[in-house]
């Protein structure tokens, strides 16, 4: 495997960073998870606009442009030679010293970017569904951190997947300071009740999820599906009659059981297996080209 580390490809074992940067003291940087399938980068120009916008957010300068981001993104899945993969695209504040202060950081951001094939789920989980469960980990607060920002400090998520595995699961809910659902560990959430679709929206502690959006358009404009943005209730998920998650490295996975309450007839719903097919038509005819 060829990493891209700050302008060069190199092997595996030798994409290092230093201990002083603020990536890897306090969490101080950024990230992307991208998909390409069938020799083209799906959303690419979306994936780069939330990059830049997260950057912006916490005050980060990317020392590349978008169309050089493009291209290194392009020559790093060639240096590897896949045509279907995950990408995983890193900016780091840059080394500074053991204190807080990002001014401090004598050397530019570090970009890294890591290709690699990703399965994150057994395939029969897609087929037949998962089972979920609510965690005691809150959602952090739109005013503490906003959940768009894709911050490089996933302890939030990692305390939620932990209790998610200690019982059993692969994928847990996660709510909001006021008992509200927020999403999942990692990816967004959907409930079908009486064929409108509904999802939190950013408000509630959602991130505004590139597959999520995907979802939304082809539902509403193709499909003729209503949908619905709005504050969902864990009663809401417990009485729906379809439930899925969405992510970039998820996709689309069906949801049949909730804190053990079985989700209509824990089978994946008929608007769910549309929005799959939809889903994996969409991604492999669609996207900038890689080659």
């Amino acid at each position: 495997m060829k990493v891209y580390l700050d302008g060069e490809l190199v092997k595996k074992e030798d994409a290092k960073i230093s201990v002083f940067d603020h990536g890897l003291l306090y969490g101080d940087g950024i990230f992307e998870g991208i998909r390409a399938y069938n020799d083209r980068l799906f959303r690419l120009k979306e994936h780069l606009e939330r990059l830049w916008a997260s950057a912006k957010a916490i005050n980060l300068s990317i020392s590349i442009t978008r169309k050089e981001m493009e291209k290194a993104i392009i020559k790093t899945l060639l240096a590897n030679k896949l045509s279907d993969a995950y990408i995983r695209l890193i900016v780091t504040r840059g080394c500074g010293d053991l204190g807080l202060d990002p001014n401090k950081c004598t050397s530019p951001p570090s970009i890294i970017i890591i290709t690699d094939n990703i399965s994150l789920y057994p395939k029969e989980l897609y087929e037949k569904g998962m089972e979920v469960v609510t965690v005691s980990t809150r959602r952090m607060t739109q005013d503490s951190l906003s959940p768009n920002i894709k911050s490089l400090n996933y302890l939030n998520n990692i305390l939620a997947k932990i209790q998610a595995t200690r019982n059993g699961v692969m994928e847990a809910v996660m709510l909001n300071s006021q008992g509200y659902v927020a999403e999942c560990m990692d990816n967004n959430i959907f409930i079908v009740k009486n064929d409108i679709l509904l999802t939190p929206p950013a408000s509630e502690g959602a991130l505004i999820g590139i597959t999520r959006e995907a979802i939304i358009e082809f539902a509403k404009n193709k499909l003729r599906i209503p949908v619905k943005q709005e504050r969902i209730s864990l009663y809401d998920v417990y009485t729906a009659d379809e439930c899925f998650l969405t992510g970039t490295a998820a996709e689309v996975v069906p949801i049949v059981s909730v804190d053990s309450r079985q989700i209509a007839d824990a089978k994946p719903g008929a608007i769910t297996v549309k929005l799959i097919k939809e889903f994996k038509s969409l991604v492999r005819l669609t996207g900038t080209p890689i080659k």
